[in-house]
């Protein structure tokens, strides 16, 4: 059971409880075995965990969105990066498990200060991540600050390359990235969008990235030309193809007409090119290495 689209600890304690009570059989039962809520960094204390703890809530998310506090005040958050770190200690340290949301693309940000968010959250103990680069509806404040000229979101492009290097360096703590994009429904579409990154498979294009990454380093050790044969995990053949196919597409007669196998040998993060003469197996977590670079 999951209560998102608000700060649930932001509510009237009477009102948690009203909404908590009746999960209590269930949970006795074992008909639910988890349940999570979202809320703000500053919502959130040692008391608040043990009670929330108590009513049986074993996951906390919190929208962190930037640990950069010129970031927040410039997006008008409310709360600083101390109070993020803080909460995510606080909801470790009452046994609940607890993730954070990062939003890319805020007023005042860049890469640098999106990939330093990241690392502090990481560092403070979150155990699992989302990754929400900025969506711009309209009639909202950042709609305003966009149509103004006072704001320019990432489009598409510039936060698949952001959060490509984001999931990578997640990859390497062994930290969990559960969601990269706003889940699409009716209220996301050419009339409510202004702006900004959203696509329905954000995730998707942007794990396709690395996969592309990774065979253009594989295949560096291949001539052009060469009829070569591409390996991967069942579970990730259309991501290693792309897009319509746009990875073989980008890499030309690099790949000669090559298909993708599948492979269940493979884990999810590993690929095999070959050719008559030779086989190269890569992974994307420990053969990628990646630098921010600010335009």
């Amino acid at each position: 059971m999951a209560y998102f689209g608000g700060s649930f600890t932001a509510l009237p304690v009477a009102v948690q409880d009203q909404l908590l009570q009746p999960l209590q059989s269930l949970l006795a039962s074992g008909d639910i075995r988890s349940v999570r809520i979202s809320t703000r960094p500053d919502c959130v204390d040692g008391a608040t965990v043990t009670r929330l703890a108590g009513l049986g809530i074993t996951t906390i998310e919190l929208g962190v969105q930037s640990m950069d506090d010129e970031v927040l005040a410039r997006s008008l958050r409310g709360h600083s990066a101390a109070d993020s770190e803080a909460a995510i200690r606080c909801i470790k340290a009452g046994g609940l498990s607890v993730g954070a949301q990062l939003m890319p693309g805020l007023p005042g940000d860049t890469a640098t200060k999106s990939f330093n968010s990241l690392k502090r959250v990481i560092a403070a103990g979150a155990d699992f991540l989302r990754f929400y680069p900025v969506v711009v509806l309209r009639g909202t404040e950042l709609a305003r600050r966009q149509q103004s000229g006072d704001y320019v979101p990432l489009s598409v492009e510039e936060g698949v390359q952001l959060c490509k290097v984001l999931l990578h360096e997640a990859m390497l703590a062994a930290v969990p990235v559960i969601r990269i994009g706003l889940q699409a429904d009716d209220g996301l579409n050419s009339t409510t969008v202004l702006g900004g990154c959203w696509h329905p498979s954000l995730g998707r294009l942007t794990r396709s990235e690395l996969y592309f990454d990774l065979l253009c380093k594989l295949l560096s050790d291949i001539p052009a030309g060469v009829p070569s044969a591409i390996r991967c995990h069942p579970s990730r053949v259309s991501e290693v193809y792309g897009q319509g196919r746009i990875n073989l597409k980008r890499l030309g007669e690099r790949v000669a007409a090559a298909r993708v196998a599948a492979d269940d040998s493979l884990t999810k993060e590993e690929l095999v090119v070959e050719d008559m003469h030779q086989t190269i197996k890569g992974n994307i977590i420990t053969d990628l290495h990646y630098t921010i670079h600010e335009e």
